[in-house]
Formats: C-alpha cells, structure tokens, sequence
C-alpha cells in the first residue's frame, strides 16, 4: 500500500516535445526533487529526448545523476570560495556570480551570471571592467540570467535582458551564448532576432515537467478503515470525535510532503482572504487535507503522521474499502512518492 505517483508517460513525453519544439537548444532542469519525479528519473528522459546539457541544482545533485546522463551538467548554485569539495567529471559547468569566485575556479568550465532584477546574486554593471583579465583562467561557457516570473511594475522581460547584452559588449565581453530563465517563446524570438550572434539557451523545468498538469495524478492508498461514534477518542492526541463518522488511514504523510506547503505569494482581496478562513479553521484543529473522495476534499482528523494520513468521515458519506485509492491533490516539488507507475 503506497502513495503511487500515476503518469501518462505518452501524454507527459508529447507535452515534453512540445516544449523542446517551441525553445531550441532548452535546457533542461532537474533539481530538488525532481519536480516530483526525482533527479534520476529526468535524467534518464533528458538522455532519451537527446539534450547535450542538463541543469542540476546543486554539486551534491550533478554527482548523484552523472551516472545516469552521459551529457554536460551545469550547476546552478553558484560556486562559493572554501565551499565543500564534491568530486566531479570536467564535464560538469559551475555557475559563477562574482568575479573573485571566477578567479577561484581557474581551468574550470564556468557561466557567468549577471544580477538580474531578481536582486539574488550575479555580477554587477562595475564588476564588467573586472571580468576581462579573470576570464582568462577559465573556460567560459557564456553568460547567465535569472528574470522573475512575475512582473508587477509592467516592465519588459526582453528589455531587462537587452541592456545587459548591450553592457556586456559595451565591455567588449564574449557573447556567444547567453543562458536565459523565465521568458516566453515570443520574447526568445524577439531577442534572437536582435542579437543573431549570440546563442540564447533557455533554461525551463516546471513548464517543461509539469506544464500538462492531467498527464500526471497522485493517489494514496486505504489501509484501514473504522468506523467512530460521537465522543469517542482516537490519534496521538487522544481528540474526541464530534460526530458519528469514518476514520479512514491513507498512505501518503509528512515523510511524503502530505500537510507540507511552501508560503504563497498572495494578490488581490479574494485570495487573502482565503488565505486568513484557512487560518482561522487551522486554529481550531480543522485542516483540510490533500485527499479527496466522493468528489470533496476531506478533512484531516488530526494531523498527518510520518507516512499516513487520517481523515475523518462525517457518516452520510459511504467510506472507501481498504485498497481503494483516494486521489490527492498534492504540489509536486514537495512531494517524494512511494512508487511511480508508467500508464501507457
């Protein structure tokens, strides 16, 4: 009995070659979690869809999926002086975003990244002058740019990255390629088309995993089911029920990312206030949870444990059968499933 993540392996791969087909030379992302697939798991697909490069997070990520891509790894945590050693083959890239960490990496093979409006790390407009006599003790891959996904002033995402390529000529740095996160097909062209000398490699991972969000489904499986009256105790902390009802234990809890969720970046007064009735019902222990059966999402009874959950059946609604699966609705780069199961 397992949390089991379902996938439509034929419907998730022509997703994926609708996104290779709109962005030549994509690179792709593999990292965390694996966008709920694990790392292993994008590699091996990134190996059989043919990419010559593949973006890892981190230096302790390129050495765990070295094995499993024959290609170049680049390594988006910049490179930090005095950090710790992680052995890897030269066909791993590392990420720079200082000049004194380009003059620690001497021989190797490194992207520079600029610092974008992101305000999070990269070389500024007066470390340029500084970039020429460093760049000489590298093998430099080109030049990097992470843009923000949202753009709440209205500015232009094309623009932002237009003046840096105009700074970088302007200090007559290499402009072969430039590795790009965060913009649309549209955008790309309009920059390709400006700078027909440089080579523009967009960096995507969520829109390519998960970008056809029915070709994949999460389903926790029932392992008991008990039947409570009103009044009666039950869980680690011995709560009454309120009413005569179901107590259904599911697989899928906190060691899976079950009841897990990263803050959210909240907009408009809907939202927030959404946001402040789920607080108020967490208040008083009433948190509803990712699973649903009947057609609703069904509320926790307490807390989700290690690897289970349970939830609480009012007694009007008919409960599953041990075995039956409830489908959960859960975020991908939180969770870490039991098994992951091809449907082709």
């Amino acid at each position: 009995m397992a949390l089991t993540l379902y996938v439509d392996t034929e419907r998730w791969r022509a997703h994926i070659k609708s996104v290779l087909g709109a962005f030549p030379g994509l690179v792709p992302v593999a990292k965390g979690n694996g966008y709920g697939f694990d790392n292993v798991r994008l590699a091996e697909e990134v190996t059989r869809f043919g990419a010559n490069l593949l973006a890892v997070g981190t230096t302790y990520e390129a050495a765990r999926v070295k094995d499993y891509f024959d290609g170049d790894l680049l390594v988006l945590t910049p490179y930090r002086l005095g950090e710790d050693p992680v052995p890897l083959p030269d066909r791993v890239i590392r990420s720079v975003s200082s000049v004194e960490g380009v003059r620690g990496l001497v021989g190797a093979r490194v992207v520079i990244e600029v610092m974008s409006s992101m305000r999070r790390h990269g070389v500024t407009e007066d470390d340029l002058g500084k970039l020429h006599s460093a760049i000489e003790g590298v093998r430099l891959e080109g030049f990097a740019i992470h843009l923000p996904l949202d753009r709440t002033d209205g500015s232009d995402a094309v623009d932002e990255v237009t003046r840096w390529m105009d700074l970088l000529r302007g200090a007559r740095l290499p402009l072969h390629t430039m590795f790009v996160s965060h913009l649309k097909e549209e955008e790309l062209g309009r920059l390709q088309q400006e700078y027909p000398q440089t080579t523009f490699r967009v960096r995507i991972g969520t829109r390519l995993w998960l970008g056809d969000h029915d070709a994949t489904e999460y389903r926790g499986a029932v392992l008991d089911v008990t039947r409570v009256a009103k009044g009666d105790r039950f869980g680690y902390r011995q709560q009454r029920t309120s009413s005569d009802g179901h107590l259904v234990v599911v697989a899928g809890g906190t060691s899976h990312g079950v009841g897990l969720e990263a803050p959210k970046a909240m907009h408009g007064v809907m939202p927030r206030a959404k946001g402040v009735a789920r607080a108020g019902l967490a208040s008083v222990n009433r948190n509803l949870s990712p699973f649903v059966w009947a057609g609703k999402q069904r509320w926790f009874a307490e807390p989700p444990h290690m690897q289970v959950s349970i939830l609480y059946l009012p007694a009007d609604v008919a409960p599953p059968a041990v075995g039956d699966e409830l489908v959960a609705q859960l975020r991908h780069t939180t969770t870490h499933f039991d098994r992951l199961v091809d449907r082709r």
